[in-house]
């Protein structure tokens, strides 16, 4: 039997969140919305973002990579914007960026400085491929957590 601690990267703290927020152990923000505030229509049912939050989160601890999402526009220049959003996180050097732009039909993925080791041209090549064939039927959660899910196997050290 073996004893031992667990270590668990941890993410730099981030102050003066806004009322209602907290980052969680793997250094993303989790936010409620009070009840008072008017609700539009949510893009994805709950259902699809507890998938997506457990490729992320399963992703991230697999592989020690803090995998990001964005979806938006991305513009003519989508490898530069990608880099540039990239480099407005918390954390990008560590961070793998996965940005689609659905309506211009675009997907970037990059990776900080930090990682580029586990997450290069090739595992991000990888969750490009992942991801396009789910893009093409229209399944936009189904192709961002295909690409997390293969990023991370590829980027997981491999154990003997």
């Amino acid at each position: 039997m073996q004893r031992g601690e667990i270590l668990v990267p941890t993410a730099p703290v981030i102050e003066n969140l806004p009322v209602g927020s907290v980052q969680t152990a793997s250094g993303r923000i989790s936010a409620v919305r009070f009840l008072d505030e008017p609700v539009e229509r949510f893009p994805f049912d709950k259902d699809d973002l507890i998938r997506l939050d457990d490729a992320l989160t399963f992703g991230t601890r697999a592989t020690g990579v803090k995998f990001t999402i964005y979806l938006g526009e991305l513009g003519e220049r989508s490898n530069d914007r990608a880099f540039e959003l990239l480099d407005s996180l918390d954390d990008p050097d560590h961070t793998a960026l996965i940005a689609v732009a659905p309506g211009e039909r675009k997907i970037e993925i990059v990776s900080g400085a930090a990682v580029v080791g586990k997450v290069g041209d090739r595992v991000c090549q990888l969750g490009v491929t992942a991801a396009l064939p789910a893009f093409r039927e229209g399944k936009l959660i189904d192709g961002l957590v295909a690409a997390v899910k293969v990023m991370a196997a590829a980027a997981r050290p491999v154990s003997s």
